[in-house]
């Protein structure tokens, strides 16, 4: 057994990361964050449950995308001394960029059966290199069509927080990086310990992979960047009385511009867009979530329960409370009128 073998003290979960150039911090935060939390009974970030390395071929400090560096713990060296490596990407543009020796450690790790996790844009690259060849792969709704312009792989999921197919584990960042970590947690710790992690963090419940990923439905999904840009700001503010002028201005354009646009790169009006939207977050909180009506209304945009109600009526065939309760008793059938 080398010396990089022994590098890893004995715990129940341990993860080697490895960071591409221009990484999202807070992708790396949030997963490293729940290990670190989950690792002891207080906040001494005393590695006794879990250990987390930062491993490098060079050992010089990789830059983040909002410009902080982080520093590497160790070499490369011997894949099958963790439990699973990660893969934690960032700017689209940078995520292939890692050197030879990157990649002969990741397809080693594969051959060897370790498990390999791909973190916002990491299974781009874990994608490129074959390593996702035959399994499903969580993507964030944002960079859909990024990674089928850029891989040119089967459609990917967006629709989810995480993937976990086999020995590929995916998620796109952000909370779900922490709710994937949370899930290891779960595995090989206790469900006590993630729980704690995530009461720590500030982050609600405990999600497993079949919750809904928030987001821009994917129908509405396009590259071209003002109309992104629009879609992500109504995304973002939801739950406020936004206005469609509002979201003009936020992107520059005039709203009769605005219009023109969506309807050429969407064939839907910022209108029907963002009612769209909103009805679909009520959906996913409809089935995720024991919310009261009046609650998911708020949270989905609408002035009140009896909007939402006759909004959802009219647009998908049946009620908020019957869509609901027909999901609880058929859980794997489309709930709308006429199915």
């Amino acid at each position: 057994m080398g010396p990089e073998l022994r590098k890893v003290p004995k715990v129940k979960l341990s993860v080697g990361i490895i960071v591409t150039p221009r990484f999202t911090l807070s992708a790396l935060g949030n997963f490293v964050d729940v290990l670190r939390l989950s690792s002891d009974e207080g906040d001494r970030s005393e590695r006794r449950n879990c250990d987390w390395r930062m491993v490098s071929d060079t050992m010089s400090p990789v830059r983040s995308s909002c410009g902080l560096n982080v520093q590497p713990d160790q070499r490369l060296g011997d894949p099958r001394r963790f439990d699973y490596i990660a893969v934690v990407g960032g700017l689209i543009e940078r995520s292939a960029e890692v050197g030879p020796a990157y990649q002969g450690f990741l397809r080693e790790a594969a051959q060897r059966a370790v498990p390999l996790i791909g973190i916002c844009t990491g299974s781009f690259l874990l994608y490129k290199l074959g390593l996702l060849d035959g399994y499903r792969c969580c993507v964030s709704w944002f960079h859909h069509n990024d990674f089928l312009e850029n891989c040119g792989g089967p459609e990917p999921v967006s629709n989810r927080m995480f993937v976990v197919d086999r020995d590929r584990l995916t998620c796109p960042g952000g909370n779900s990086s922490a709710y994937l970590a949370a899930w290891l947690v779960e595995r090989h710790v206790s469900e006590t310990a993630a729980k704690k992690s995530l009461r720590m963090l500030n982050i609600p419940d405990l999600k497993g992979p079949e919750e809904v990923q928030p987001g821009v439905p994917l129908k509405m999904a396009t590259n071209e960047p003002t109309t992104r840009k629009a879609l992500l700001f109504m995304h973002q503010n939801l739950d406020a009385a936004l206005t469609i002028d509002r979201v003009s201005r936020h992107v520059g354009l005039s709203r009769r511009q605005l219009e023109r646009k969506f309807i050429d790169d969407l064939g839907m009006t910022p209108s029907k867009a963002l009612r769209q939207m909103r009805l679909d977050q009520a959906e996913a909180l409809l089935l995720t979530t024991g919310k009261s009506l009046a609650n998911i209304a708020l949270e989905s945009g609408f002035s009140d329960d009896s909007h939402l109600v006759r909004l959802f009526r009219h647009y998908r065939g049946v009620t908020p409370n019957t869509f609901r309760s027909a999901a609880i008793s058929n859980p794997t059938q489309e709930i709308y009128a006429g199915s």
